[in-house]
């Protein structure tokens, strides 16, 4: 089982927020259908062969993971889908098909007005001058001191800009953009009451959005954005891809949650002719995945206390060629000045042991019998998982002290209460030539 726990601190000054999941009661009719299929399939397989063995019917639950700070007595009230039950099938229509992923610890804010990219483009660390209609992209909400208050995804419509991002720092986020309007034209909204979100990751995730939009085609490059129609509802769909395959961000009205994604699950009907290969995914299979293809999340590998150069997706959130924006000395001195005092690196055990999230990183240090023990510790694993893609081999992100984060260099994790020898490597453990096709 892949090792992170999605759960965070809250922004200053903001309580933990109790979000609901109004997919919970269609998740549970899945898995009893699920169920259904498998007894029906027993009993078909008996009919045909009675003198065979019986194969018992082997049911998973339905999982849930706590997500969210804690409030003051130690509680945390929400909760997301850690596995339909069947892990590897899910991983599998994650690599093979499609995944169909339910977030509500989403947020989604929409900012209007006529000198709205103009404001964001003083904030933010991207550039956003061209973020035209149609165009989706990543970027840092940073405080004066140059830490990261927000990880965004921007979405220009035309009509409005969304802006998706974790449901906790939505409030925090509002208040302290808002904090810096004057007499701009610009109005920024959280209406997460009024939209929900939904994502689809896989090679077949394009196909399986054409099928429920009652289409041919439907073809989206990454960073790119259009509205389409499900369910005879608008729909915002947007490019960003997380597990080395496609990935469709979905902006849809909360009131018809589950028509949409009743539309979407009924893709499997010409896609996997009905074998499920379109199916429900939770933490666990994508948690694999996102490792696997080197993509660290906000809140899970990095968080509000680091700066954009120790977080691993500098170069995907921050443009050094665009003017000032909030925080914008202290990463423009970082960039050519100095170095972080730590970084986001992959990490390769050499044994099969699975280091934990929050296992320790030491230096190498080899005893003369050949004995590896404890070095200097020098930083801690932040994410960890079993590779399917690798053979089974444990893969890591952890977060280290910069010296000592050069690509190639041996350090030692703890795993299992043993020591292990480990390598630094890129981020990205996808096997060379990969394709999700």
């Amino acid at each position: 089982m892949s090792d992170s726990i999605p759960t965070q601190s809250s922004p200053p000054n903001d309580p933990p927020v109790e979000f609901e999941a109004p997919l919970w009661e269609r998740h549970l009719a899945y898995q009893r259908d699920v169920i259904e299929e498998r007894k029906q399939a027993v009993a078909e397989a008996a009919a045909e062969r009675p003198d065979a063995e019986s194969t018992p019917i082997r049911a998973g639950d339905l999982e849930t993971l706590p997500y969210g700070p804690p409030d003051d007595s130690g509680h945390i009230s929400g909760e997301i889908i850690a596995t339909f039950g069947e892990v590897e099938s899910e991983y599998a229509s994650l690599r093979r098909a499609a995944g169909l992923m339910d977030y509500p610890q989403r947020a989604t804010l929409r900012i209007t007005g006529s000198e709205r990219r103009d404001f964001l483009n003083r904030m933010l660390t991207n550039e956003l001058k061209d973020l035209d209609a149609g165009v989706c992209r990543r970027s840092f909400w940073l405080n004066r001191k140059g830490r990261i208050d927000a990880d965004l995804l921007l979405v220009e419509t035309g009509e409005a800009l969304f802006v998706d991002l974790d449901i906790h720092h939505a409030t925090h986020t509002v208040k302290t953009l808002d904090d810096f309007l004057f007499a701009e034209d610009v109005a920024i909204r959280n209406v997460t009451d009024e939209f929900y979100r939904i994502v689809l990751h896989g090679p077949k995730a394009l196909l399986a959005i054409a099928s429920a939009a009652g289409a041919t085609d439907f073809q989206l490059a990454p960073g790119e954005a259009k509205t389409i129609t499900i369910a005879d509802q608008p729909v915002i769909a947007a490019r960003a891809d997380e597990i080395g395959a496609p990935g469709v961000h979905l902006f849809l009205p909360r009131a018809h949650v589950e028509r949409i994604w009743n539309a979407l699950l009924a893709s499997d009907q010409p896609i996997g002719q009905g074998k499920r290969r379109v199916r429900p995914v939770g933490w666990f299979a994508y948690n694999i995945a996102r490792i696997e293809a080197g993509t660290p999340l906000f809140n899970v590998d990095f968080g509000s206390t680091n700066l954009p150069h120790e977080s691993g997706v500098l170069r995907e959130r921050v443009s050094f060629t665009k003017g000032c924006y909030l925080g914008q000395e202290v990463v423009a001195r970082m960039e050519s000045l100095g170095q972080p005092k730590q970084k986001l690196i992959g990490l390769k055990p050499e044994g099969q042991n699975l280091p934990i999230a929050g296992a320790q990183v030491f230096t190498l240090q080899q005893e003369e019998d050949g004995r590896i023990v404890m070095g200097e510790p020098i930083g801690a694993v932040t994410s960890s998982t079993p590779s399917p893609l690798r053979g089974g081999e444990p893969i890591c992100f952890a977060m280290v002290r910069t010296r000592h984060a050069k690509i190639g260099n041996m350090l030692t994790v703890s795993a299992d209460g043993e020591m292990d020898r480990a390598t630094v490597t890129d981020l990205s453990f996808l096997p060379e030539g990969f394709s999700d096709a």
